[in-house]
This record gives structure tokens, sequence and C-alpha cells, in this order.
């Protein structure tokens, strides 16, 4: 399980939005020099969104049995990052001038970049099982 690239990228895609549930998402500055953050478990979206994307890939974590269903469940956890990702961006736009978002805001993009690698890892290591059990059926119609 652990010798695959797409199980590491996988690993690491799930740390990275586990990450989030104890990251901070943005810092307000007050107009009297008064600090206050913003995490993303304060938003009940965020949350729930980072609920489904990390059960996800720990889902297509386990599943690397059931290759074409692992692809599958990390093609939706692929969706639910980038469609996450324009949600901050537009948040982001939309923000006042006195707040700061912090670099944990493309944390999303970086854990779909790591699943769109491991969904080309799985669907190589698909290609491989269907050519070598092609391979066996040739061998026994001999």
């Amino acid at each position: 399980m652990w010798q695959r690239a797409q199980t590491l990228y996988l690993a690491i895609a799930s740390g990275i939005i586990i990450s989030m549930f104890f990251s901070i998402m943005a810092v307000t500055l007050g107009t009297d020099g008064a600090r206050g953050t913003i995490e993303y478990v304060e938003k009940l979206p965020y949350l729930y969104l980072m609920i489904s994307i990390a059960s996800a890939n720990l889902i297509a974590l386990v599943l690397f049995k059931h290759r074409p269903l692992q692809m599958r469940v990390a093609t939706i956890a692929t969706l639910l990052l980038l469609g996450f990702q324009i949600w901050i961006a537009v948040d982001y736009f939309k923000a006042p001038d006195g707040i700061v978002f912090r670099y944990t805001a493309i944390f999303p993009l970086i854990a779909a970049i790591l699943d769109i690698l491991a969904i080309r890892g799985i669907w190589a290591d698909q290609l491989m099982v269907e050519s070598f059990s092609r391979l066996r059926s040739a061998k026994r119609s001999r």
C-alpha cells in the first residue's frame, strides 16, 4: 500500500486538508491596531466541505485494492477541492480592506494537484493490471 506514489499523494493531501481544521484562514486588522482571527471551522459551510473532502480523501486512501472505485472517489475529492478553492477565492475578492488572508488559503489547490497526481498514478496502475491480465489470457488460450 505505502510503496505506491499515489498512496503518498493521497496521504499528503489528506494531511493538508486535516491541517486546515486547526489553521487560521484570515487575520482582521482593526483601526485601533487590534487583531482578530477567522478560522475555517468558524464558517459552517467551510467546515462541512472540509469534512466531506477529508472523508473522501481518506476513503480513497484505503480503497487501494479497488482501483476504479478509488479513482472515482479521488476524482470527487478533486472536484470538491477545486470548488472549495474557488469559494475561498470569491471570499478573498469580496473581503473588506481590513482582512488579510493567510497562506493556508491555497491549501485546497495544493491538495487538488496532489489528488490529480494520485489519479494519474491509479490510472497507470489500472492500465498495467489490465495489460497483465490480457497477457495471461492470451497465454492460456495457446
